[in-house]
């Protein structure tokens, strides 16, 4: 294990930008568009009920939009319903709720691990 040492000038300047990070983020969880929420495939997949190739086969179509970060691909919630919607995928709108409230558990859950590891 390496011991670094900072003067405590340094020390206090990061622990006073953290908590102005955190702050911030407080702020814009209560302020946050579940609907505006990228989710992976795989939460895709799980919450409506499909396969990953059901959902390739709606990306290779055009009926969904998506992007690629990373070798993942992520959709909005705003487009699983328009998808919904539209009738291409057959689930309920009880399935999008249940993945919004997994997307607000998590976000609320980023935030703790932060407030805990200062």
């Amino acid at each position: 294990m390496n011991v670094i040492t900072i003067e405590s000038e340094a020390y206090k300047a990061i622990v006073d930008k953290l908590d102005s990070l955190l702050q911030f983020l407080d702020l814009n969880h209560n302020s946050v568009n579940p609907d505006e929420a990228w989710i992976d495939g795989e939460d895709v997949c799980t919450y409506l009920r499909i396969s990953q190739r059901t959902l390739q086969r709606l990306r290779s179509s055009g009926n969904i939009t998506y992007s690629t970060l990373g070798g993942k691909t992520y959709y909005t919630i705003s487009e699983i319903k328009r998808v919904l919607e539209s009738r291409k995928v057959r689930s309920s709108v009880q399935s999008v709720e249940e993945l919004c409230d997994v997307y607000k558990e998590r976000l609320g859950g980023l935030q703790d691990k932060a407030k805990h590891n200062l």
